[in-house]
């Protein structure tokens, strides 16, 4: 969700994990801010966007990547 007050995971919806930046959706700036965020998060180096670039949902490609935090068995899933 582009254009959000501030940059954050909102949470895990279904399979996908709901993410919120605070970049305007234009010039490639929301999609930055969302690699830059997950790869704070996940605490590793490269995280790419490998489907739906111009689209709200997208599949990304995280490596050197062990366990995401805060998603295991939960009821949440």
């Amino acid at each position: 969700m582009p254009g959000a007050s501030r940059s954050e995971i909102a949470g895990i919806l279904g399979d996908r994990l709901k993410v919120r930046v605070a970049a305007p959706p234009e010039a490639g700036k929301a999609n930055r801010a969302l690699l830059d965020l997950l790869t704070t998060w996940l605490g590793v180096r490269e995280v790419e966007i490998v489907a739906g670039h111009s689209a709200a949902k997208k599949t990304v490609r995280v490596r050197g990547l062990s366990s995401v935090p805060g998603w295991g068995d939960s009821e949440e899933r």
